[in-house]
């Protein structure tokens, strides 16, 4: 049974919410795959923070219509999944990841601040560690000096503690 054009209404404010804050959309075909396999695709989409909905392509033409992610109109052809994501590499991480395991998932398309990307864009864009790793990444780095510079006058002060030490246990044998 279809949408009433009030359902289509409500479906298309809801995914146009998602598309307004989002950073990253990405369409794969999910043709022949089981529902026990979509179901776990959703369960890491939901664990990941990523909006995963399968829509009527026509209902997705306007919800992503007059937004910077317009030029997908033209790759939503089949029966396609949606990945809605607000972080930059999380919708195609998600399905990268389930298109791995699952060759019956094929990426089509992907959009990525307004830049249309093609399947292997969208495995490029997957790569990138996600946005807490490359913070953790990066405060690695910023502390390394300062901790390295730590052990040094540990060490130091560790040295002059033997060498003060040593004067002392040669005077008490003499």
């Amino acid at each position: 049974m279809g949408l009433n054009l009030n359902d289509k209404k409500a479906v298309v404010e809801e995914v146009s919410a998602k598309v307004a804050t989002a950073q990253t959309i990405v369409v794969a075909e999910y043709r022949g795959i089981q529902v026990a396999h979509l179901t776990k695709l959703r369960a890491a989409a939901r664990a990941q923070g990523v909006y995963l909905r399968v829509l009527k392509n026509t209902l997705a033409r306007r919800s992503v219509e007059g937004t910077q992610f317009a030029s997908l109109a033209d790759s939503m052809t089949g029966p396609l999944i949606y990945s809605i994501s607000d972080d930059a590499v999380a919708a195609a991480k998600v399905i990268n990841d389930f298109a791995k395991t699952n060759d019956k998932l094929v990426v089509k398309a992907g959009n990525y601040a307004g830049k249309a990307l093609d399947a292997a864009g969208v495995t490029a864009l997957a790569s990138i560690p996600s946005r807490e790793v490359l913070i953790a990444q990066l405060l690695g780095v910023m502390q390394a000096p300062v901790s390295g510079f730590a052990r040094v006058l540990a060490a130091v002060a560790a040295q002059k503690g033997e060498g003060a030490a040593a004067p002392a246990a040669e005077a008490t044998e003499a």
